[in-house]
């Protein structure tokens, strides 16, 4: 059965043509996806139980996952909020110590000059940052006053340690070195070894190698039924080698075949599926030592039927030259728009070169065994007497010549050559 292949960018047009439409169909309407072209899931948790004493018991991660601006906020107010209660705590001090009236000799002074609350809060600062101008100091005769800045300067310790190990792990996070591994735009269906295959391409924009990469994805569908019940399904995809090492961009392919869900889908089955693949990458950094996962998802109309990623990767005389303005670049191939499935029945439905009647030679009719008397008569041929005509020599002419005249020729049989030919000897 000869296959008809069809250009993947004209199939709709040849629908519309075939109903008589002309005008353009109306903007689909935009579906929401599970998860975001940049890897973000689109899910939002509503009523956790205790979800204010789980962020607190893990004040850690939270402070590395929520945003820059409110970090630098919470960092600043601990900071503020330190030197003001340590200067509060200077400051009723000062006045249980009578050093505020200046009512007590100079030797007799717990923190000098602290005579007013902007004072004890300055000498707060001061100890804590060890800026240390001069001017205010803490006497050895209060031993309340000795103990709350040994207290002060512990907590300030503590403090920097945090801030510096926040501010470092939310530098080295995950999430910004996932920023410099992306996926192509769009997923492609093509040919591959003489199977249907879905590809996809990924690539490092950094010079670094990446340790262990492994690729892996997921369909994910979403069926809402009509009481609101919502049932999200993940079924797996067999990558061929998902073992990559990612030096240069590597396209991921899934071979179409019995088990995969979408063996039994067609182009136009595609077109109308309400489905996302979700793909991902996870990787070891060689720089840093950490695992970080990149993500992306692909709706049905963002897999490209026909379509086949343009090579981006030329040999020079000493590199190998990367151009990634060809990355998401793709080419039309001719594809069949049918399913694998029926694909495969084609395929084994086709003749095979080997058993074609075109390819076998002709049968000869002599050795033909549906031509008995055909080989009766070759027998009989065989057996005749060699002396006629199969086996029949050409007669000789012996001319015997003398040293004065010459006789005349006659002719010889077999017989009389063989005689001759013996007394010759």
């Amino acid at each position: 059965m000869q296959q008809q292949y069809v250009s993947v960018s004209r199939v709709e047009e040849r629908r519309a043509e075939e109903v008589g439409v002309t005008a353009e169909a109306p903007p689909k309407a935009k579906e929401l996806r599970y998860v975001r072209k940049e890897g973000h899931c689109s899910v939002v948790f509503r009523h956790v139980p205790e979800e204010w004493l789980l962020f607190v018991t893990d004040i850690f991660t939270t402070l590395v996952e929520i945003r820059w601006r409110v970090m630098f906020l919470i960092f600043a107010l601990s900071y503020i909020l330190s030197w003001f209660f340590f200067g509060v705590l200077f400051w009723v001090v000062a006045l249980a110590h009578g050093d505020v009236n200046g009512n007590t000799n100079d030797t007799d002074v717990c923190v000098y000059e602290v005579r007013s609350f902007t004072a004890a809060f300055l000498f707060s600062l001061e100890t804590q940052t060890t800026i240390g101008y001069g001017f205010r100091g803490m006497s050895e005769n209060c031993m309340v006053a000795i103990v709350v800045v040994t207290v002060q300067d512990v907590v300030s310790c503590f403090i920097d340690t945090f801030v510096i190990g926040i501010v470092v792990a939310k530098m080295a996070s995950a999430r910004k070195r996932a920023q410099t591994v992306g996926f192509s735009h769009c997923a492609v269906v093509n040919l591959r070894d003489g199977f249907l295959c879905l590809s996809w391409r990924v690539g490092d924009f950094r010079r670094n190698h990446l340790v262990e990469g492994t690729a892996r994805a997921q369909l994910v569908r979403a069926t809402v039924h009509a009481t609101g019940k919502v049932d999200v399904t993940y079924e797996d995809l067999l990558i061929q080698q998902s073992h990559v090492v990612l030096v240069t961009p590597a396209t991921i392919c899934h071979r179409i075949q019995p088990g995969s869900p979408l063996y039994r889908m067609s182009l136009a089955d595609l077109r109308g599926a309400a489905f996302e693949l979700v793909a991902s990458f996870t990787y070891t950094d060689d720089s840093t030592g950490m695992l970080h996962q990149t993500r992306t998802s692909y709706t049905p109309d963002e897999v490209l039927w026909g379509q086949l990623f343009q090579e981006m990767i030329r040999v020079s005389r000493r590199h190998y030259r990367v151009d990634y303005t060809l990355f998401h670049h793709t080419a039309k191939v001719l594809v069949p728009e049918v399913s694998a499935e029926q694909y495969e029945h084609k395929k084994q439905s086709r003749p095979s070169p080997r058993h074609s009647p075109r390819s076998s030679p002709r049968p000869s009719p002599r050795l033909s065994p549906r031509r008995p008397d055909l080989r009766q008569d070759l027998r009989q041929d065989l057996h005749q007497d060699p002396r006629q005509d199969l086996l029949k020599l050409p007669a000789l002419t012996v001319e015997l010549v003398t040293d004065h005249q010459t006789q005349p020729t006659v002719p010889m049989s077999l017989e009389d050559r063989q005689e001759s030919s013996r007394l010759e000897v």
